[in-house]
């Protein structure tokens, strides 16, 4: 469970890192049918992309820590749900985007779960006694 559960953390948080870049290196370029949409979206795409550089970090340093801390990758899910919340509220108010942006709602809707399902067993195995736990590290995580 905790393996399973590092690898798609830290999957996930390599994702968000390079995602995030891309929208740093080619704003709108970055989006689907975004071409055109003109320089204050360029600007908050980018903008944006910082933000998912940091959020895809946040995953990385869960995932790095011995053992996973749940409340951690509870809270990261929970955030890429409220996206996919915020994609279905776009979705019920301006209608269907393009394609690809459908498939990304899927995953975030599809993925938080899985996380709370995976960071909640982890932490009752790690609770048990049935997980070792790693020789301790400083604070930072290094």
């Amino acid at each position: 469970m905790s393996k399973l559960l590092k690898i798609l953390a830290l999957t996930m948080g390599i994702a968000c890192v390079a995602i995030g870049f891309a929208h740093i290196a080619l704003g709108n370029d970055s989006v689907p049918d975004m071409a055109d949409a003109g320089v204050t979206a360029d600007s908050q795409s980018r903008f944006f992309g910082a933000i998912f550089v940091g959020y895809g970090a946040a995953w990385i340093w869960a995932a790095r820590q011995s053992p996973i801390p749940a409340p951690a990758i509870r809270w990261l899910a929970g955030i890429f749900l409220l996206g996919a919340v915020g994609r279905a509220v776009s979705l019920a108010v301006h209608g269907w985007p393009h394609w690809f942006q459908i498939v990304l709602t899927v995953i975030e809707f599809v993925l938080p779960p899985l996380f709370f399902w995976l960071a909640t067993a982890n932490e009752d195995r790690v609770l048990s006694g049935h997980e070792p736990l790693a020789p301790s590290r400083s604070r930072s995580g290094v």
